[in-house]
């Protein structure tokens, strides 16, 4: 008969990370994490580490607090050190927004037409809108352009194309690797096309701006 190591420690205050994650649910994830990517079935595991069917599978769920020679036990049977199965206990949990290439929300700006194209590349799921990216493409020479205000500040990166860009009473001529930023309450808008088709990141970035020349 196999001898279980007693390994089911008092329940108590959980160890929390600083994304307020418990180190047991935390290490249950990372065992089936592991467990699962060798092939291996809970059985298995029980029989290589020594432990029972039913404490691998409270340790995967994260319901026992356990020991130091029940970790040590799982982390050789899965062949992993006890410092790969905790060193991303630190790391806060990720949560980026990934737009990918071409998927980007077409928008429509005021005065903007045919031959001038925003794809939004961030949404803002928050309440406060903090910032706009967005991903713009001029292909018309005969396009009108509005002039644009807004809070915040504004950011642009020239990736296509060459234009002329006026900000208040100044144009500035933007080729590819050119960026400009500019206060957004301060009439902008492209003045001059020159080379087709132009590509542009631009970002605005709501809030106080800070004192730029204009």
């Amino acid at each position: 008969m196999k001898s279980e190591i007693n390994d089911e420690l008092p329940s108590g205050p959980v160890d929390e990370s600083g994304d307020g994650r418990s180190i047991e649910s935390f290490l249950g994830k990372v065992v089936k994490e592991h467990r699962t990517n060798q092939g291996l079935t809970i059985a298995d595991l029980a029989e290589q580490s020594g432990l029972s069917r039913s404490m691998v599978s409270k340790i995967e769920n994260g319901q026992v607090s356990t020991s130091l020679d029940s970790i040590v036990s799982i982390a050789r049977a899965l062949g992993i050190s006890i410092s790969a199965m905790f060193k991303n206990f630190e790391h806060r949990e990720g949560n980026a927004q990934h737009v990918k290439s071409g998927k980007g929300m077409e928008v429509v700006r005021r005065g903007t037409t045919k031959g001038h194209t925003y794809h939004l590349l961030a949404y803002d799921q928050g309440p406060v809108k903090l910032f706009e990216p967005f991903l713009i493409t001029m292909d018309d020479e005969a396009e009108v352009f509005p002039t644009f205000e807004h809070p915040g500040t504004e950011f642009i990166y020239m990736l296509q194309g060459k234009m002329e860009y006026r900000h208040g009473n100044r144009s500035y001529l933007l080729q590819p690797g050119d960026a400009l930023t500019f206060r957004g309450s301060v009439a902008h808008g492209p003045e001059r096309l020159i080379k087709l088709p132009i590509r542009f990141i631009t970002v605005i970035m709501y809030g106080q701006s800070p004192d730029l020349d204009t």
